[in-house]
């Protein structure tokens, strides 16, 4: 009977231990969706303007670079976390390549992966 109770309590701290691991990376995917989502706008609008009005900032580009690089590992981190497929972990990786789809996607892992 002892052994049965020290089983079942550590099952339920691993399953502890799996929620808040799926929590944080939730939570980082969440954060790192919307700041790409919200960098790749700008750097549209920069693209924008550049093309008609002729200012360019220089460090724009590569700025949304290391962004949508960490985007990357976090999206990465939650697949291996929810395990996820190959399609879909390319999808949520992609999200972060075309402007509002990082928020549809954001929108999507949060209905996906509930967490309280």
């Amino acid at each position: 009977m002892v052994l049965v109770e020290i089983h079942l309590r550590r099952l339920f701290n691993q399953a502890k231990e799996i929620e808040i691991q799926m929590k944080s990376a939730v939570t980082r995917f969440r954060f790192m969706a919307y700041l790409a989502g919200l960098v790749l706008l700008a750097f549209t609008v920069e693209i924008i303007i550049k093309y008609t009005l002729g200012p360019e900032v220089p460090w724009f580009a590569q700025l949304h670079g290391l962004i949508y690089m960490v985007y990357l590992v976090v999206t990465f981190d939650l697949a291996r976390k929810a395990k996820w497929g190959v399609v879909r972990t390319l999808g949520m990786c992609l999200a972060g390549t075309v402007p509002l789809m990082s928020f549809y996607a954001e929108r999507w892992v949060v209905k996906q992966i509930p967490i309280n």
